[in-house]
């Protein structure tokens, strides 16, 4: 379905049309979004809580929305943003090293009913746990979600070289684990 962003973002800042138009927000970007947050915190009810948080904020906050960027990279800014935050809340209570993050990621993923890969996809998501945040992201984006550069910049708030350097790292280490944990 094809939402006509101008149109839903006037809709959206409207008194009386506020409510329909953000129905169709909901139903028009909830999937890319929560695969957004899900493959970020890799949690199911951490992404679900996440994307209600992001919600609410865009709620909240569409009438000061001032359009100098699409509604679509708007509300993956503010997922990633709530995403990253509720990974520092987390490792500020739980958990003390990037090692103890990737191992909580991973037994995530293992206990997670949710997740219903084969063997590839779950070593490919060990390997995209032992990557640092940055990284990961950046990983996701580009090769899951199939975004430009200049698209994920804009959500990231970081130039274009810089994600293809991150890109890069990210696909090479991606390689090495998966070469050391073949079966």
């Amino acid at each position: 379905m094809h939402v006509d962003e101008t149109d839903l973002i006037a809709q959206l800042k409207g008194e009386k049309s506020k409510d329909q138009a953000f129905k169709v927000l909901v139903n028009t970007y909830q999937q890319r979004l929560y695969w957004h947050i899900r493959k970020i915190v890799i949690n199911h009810d951490d992404a679900d809580d996440i994307l209600q948080n992001v919600y609410l904020k865009v709620w909240n906050n569409v009438a000061n929305f001032r359009e100098d960027s699409s509604l679509f990279t708007w509300l993956f800014r503010i997922a990633t943003n709530e995403s990253l935050s509720h990974l520092q809340k987390q490792k500020r209570y739980s958990i003390s090293s990037i090692h103890d993050t990737s191992n909580y990621m991973v037994e995530n993923l293992e206990t997670d009913v949710y997740f219903e890969g084969d063997t590839l996809e779950k070593k490919l998501q060990e390997a995209l746990a032992q990557l640092p945040k940055k990284q990961r992201i950046v990983f996701n984006m580009k090769y899951f979600d199939e975004m430009k550069y200049e698209e994920i910049s804009k959500i990231l708030n970081t130039s274009v070289g810089a994600l293809k350097a991150s890109y890069h790292f990210a696909v090479k280490k991606i390689e090495e684990y998966l070469k050391e944990h073949q079966d």
